[in-house]
């Protein structure tokens, strides 16, 4: 599971990423000022920070300054009401991975942070797709492979296979689910995610997405089972 930290001065912003990212899977830490930033940052305890660019003690820029003059390789996405052309040069070529713009919204922060821990090495294959056993995606053109055949998915299924095979052999629940593909806060009376589960397993093989009782799903690195074993289904 990767850890992000989230530099953040202004608290309902920092919760609305925080319970967005542990609703994704992620391990978050939030801290409110540049010199801790800086100082955790530099740890090597963390896949990537998110970095507010107007906070108390170090500004965002300063502490990118310091990470780069240190050598730190962290992939860093800043997050900022700036939105000058200066601003966002300076950024990048300050030694930023991205640069986004508040207000923002956080399916598009969760897709930029996907991208950025693959470029980091997270899950990708040689050629850029991810992989699972014989299950491959392909990230870029937004097509799936199972046993060398190609599948043909709707964008939603896409991503929420995206999403089992970035966590294969991890228990997702429906609302971590819900938050990675659907951008959502957990509605106990939907049942929107059990429909996908569904349909993608009648497109993929139903022994490889094992329900787990009370709790969620998870996609298994090699298919299991078959059309007779009870886990695989509902």
């Amino acid at each position: 599971m990767s850890a992000i930290l989230i530099a953040e001065d202004h608290d309902e912003i920092a919760s609305f990423i925080d319970k967005g990212l542990r609703a994704s899977g992620y391990r978050t830490t939030i801290v409110g000022d540049g010199r801790q930033a800086w100082a955790l940052a530099s740890t090597g305890a963390f896949d990537l920070l998110v970095l507010d660019v107007g906070l108390p003690g170090l500004d965002g820029f300063e502490v990118l300054r310091r990470l780069r003059g240190d050598d730190v390789d962290l992939p860093v996405i800043i997050l900022t009401a700036r939105d000058g052309v200066d601003d966002t040069v300076a950024g990048l070529e300050g030694g930023a991975n991205d640069y986004m713009t508040k207000p923002f919204q956080f399916a598009e922060l969760l897709a930029r942070i996907r991208l950025r821990l693959r470029e980091g090495g997270a899950a990708p294959a040689d050629d850029g797709a991810l992989v699972a056993g014989d299950l491959s995606l392909d990230v870029r053109r937004r097509t799936a492979r199972v046993a060398g055949r190609e599948v043909e998915l709707t964008a939603r299924e896409f991503s929420l296979l995206e999403a089992f095979v970035e966590h294969v052999e991890q228990v997702l629940s429906r609302e971590q689910l819900l938050g990675m593909v659907w951008d959502m806060d957990f509605d106990p009376g939907s049942n929107v995610v059990d429909v996908f589960v569904r349909s993608l397993r009648a497109k993929i093989g139903a022994e490889r997405i094992t329900t787990v009782r009370g709790v969620g799903y998870r996609l298994r690195a090699e298919a299991q089972g078959g059309a007779g074993d009870p886990a695989a289904r509902d």
